[in-house]
């Protein structure tokens, strides 16, 4: 996709030229610094005015920490090249080189930045992975620039854009220099927007993959392409990985002439879930943070949480959840990541017993894994749950790796995940051959205390019946986790068959 239609560049122009300084973030992978170049290039051009553009990456400061002397000489690094690669400015670069940046740290990058305005043309600075920067480093740097921002355009540059994952205002700045944490809206409190990067919409994520056909002769069978877009939601990181290992990746490339199927791209999901590319190692790394557990903890187990904005924020920020209401895992590949990661410990060492429940026909019979699950939690739960990361989705989790142990390299789980809905879907693919699939509903609820177990499974019973119509399918069960305090396991293990409206339904008790 062309970069600067990632974002409205009508609005970032017009930014640039009344001399604001502004914030663009998204989650990491998305495109911002192929856009950020992009719109150096424009500028540098002249289309635009009379201006001169840099871009700087200040990470090679993040390994300064709390030295702000040495963050500051990683930066002025940063802006030698610039100056000497992108503007041509060789003798401003040789003179920051032999800037000493650990003399006066503070005034470092003002003084810098003062002169390298005052060379030519207004001065158009970006500054990339920000927030890769901590502590009184990261405070210092904002607080030049806040400095500098009253002598804009003639003595400092006359915009800044401030490039990361995070919204300045999020930053929570534990500097070694000040009592209390600092948020990053106080040492940078001069910035006029904050824009965010979207993800691909539908119809980018169709004009890519329509690229592809034209250049190779290659096509996408209309459902792949739907595949690739509910699988994804326009994630660029994913929709692109996603597509790379379709079409260049396969272990048995495709006749010529037969197009990429729906089930193909099921393949190359399952891929890359198991290669655990950076992406993803990050993605799942994010999960041990406090803030981000006390967003995604409730979501996986359907419950209400205790989670704040700032929280939920952050997560957005992350890309881990959807940017828009309501709160939800921002995508299904994502959804499948997540449970994965969090019991791949329990899925190590769970017995895989497919073949107890496949039929000589190759269907599935449901009722024998949730039959051995009842029996496998009752004896296990304990020990397991205890174990679990996550332990109030404890028993959606469990669950979850007890049936990816039965299902995985044949059939594949669906999952979907809602704050305060009080369960979670699950939808079980099972191939059932000449292109067909079987499709089992699983649902799950929790009995807590201070809650019905009656009402639950009512409430159950009416969930499971509208996910099976919606689903498209006939076979349904509900599983009713009794969490509640002196239950024994003679009251909480139970099998029924019921009925809502046309649906029926095996409610399973564990």
């Amino acid at each position: 996709m062309p970069p600067l239609e990632r974002f409205d560049l009508d609005e970032v122009l017009g930014l640039i030229r009344t001399e604001r300084y502004f914030v663009l973030h998204a989650p990491r992978q998305t495109g911002k610094t192929s856009s950020l170049l992009a719109l150096r290039d424009l500028l540098n051009g002249g289309a635009e005015g009379d201006y001169r553009c840099a871009y700087i990456n200040v990470e090679t400061a993040q390994t300064a920490r709390e030295d702000v002397g040495r963050a500051m000489g990683a930066i002025a690094v940063q802006i030698a090249a610039e100056a000497e690669d992108t503007l041509g400015e060789p003798a401003f670069a040789e003179e920051v080189l032999r800037y000493d940046a650990e003399r006066r740290p503070h005034s470092a990058l003002w003084a810098l930045l003062r002169k390298w305005a005052k060379a030519g043309a207004p001065l158009v600075l970006m500054i990339d992975e920000i927030d890769a920067m901590v502590g009184d480093s990261l405070v210092s740097a904002l607080r030049q620039l806040r400095t500098g921002y009253a002598h804009r355009p003639e003595a400092f540059p006359q915009s800044v854009i401030l490039c990361g994952v995070r919204y300045v205002r999020d930053y929570r700045i534990r500097a070694s220099s000040e009592r209390e944490v600092i948020a990053g809206g106080s040492a940078f409190n001069i910035k006029a927007e904050s824009l965010r990067l979207g993800d691909f919409t539908r119809a980018e994520v169709e004009t890519l993959l329509g690229q592809h056909t034209d250049e190779t002769g290659q096509e996408f069978a209309p459902p792949a392409v739907e595949a690739v877009w509910a699988q994804t939601r326009g994630q660029p990181w994913l929709v692109n990985a996603l597509a790379r290992q379709l079409c260049f990746k396969r272990e048995r490339p495709l006749p010529r002439g037969r197009p990429i199927s729906e089930r193909g791209v099921f393949d190359a999901r399952e891929t890359l879930i198991l290669r655990r590319d950076t992406h993803i190692d990050q993605l799942a790394d994010k999960l041990r943070e406090p803030r981000v557990r006390r967003v995604v903890e409730p979501l996986l187990g359907g419950d209400d949480g205790a989670h704040s904005e700032a929280d939920a924020d952050y997560a957005r920020d992350l890309g881990l959840v959807a940017a828009d209401p309501p709160l939800r895992i921002a995508n299904p590949i994502y959804a499948e990541v997540l449970p994965r990661v969090l019991t791949s410990v329990l899925q190590d060492e769970m017995p895989k017993r497919t073949a107890w429940y496949v039929g000589a026909d190759g269907a599935l019979d449901m009722d024998g894994p949730l039959s051995a699950f009842q029996e496998f939690f009752r004896g296990n739960s304990e020990h397991w749950i205890e174990r679990a990361r996550y332990r109030e989705a404890g028993p959606q989790l469990v669950l979850q790796a007890f049936l990816h142990r039965v299902v995985n390299g044949r059939g594949r789980i669906e999952r979907e995940y809602a704050l305060g809905s009080r369960r979670v879907d699950l939808l079980v693919v099972w191939p059932a051959g000449d292109g067909r699939e079987s499709r089992f509903v699983v649902e799950c609820k929790v009995v807590r205390e201070g809650r019905s177990h009656s009402r639950t499974v009512e409430n159950g019973l009416e969930q499971t019946a509208a996910y099976m119509d919606l689903s498209g399918t006939d076979a349904g069960h509900l599983i009713v986790f009794d969490m509640r305090a002196g239950r024994t396991w003679a009251d909480k293990v139970f099998r029924e068959e019921r009925t809502f409206g046309d649906a029926r339904i095996t409610v399973w008790g564990a």
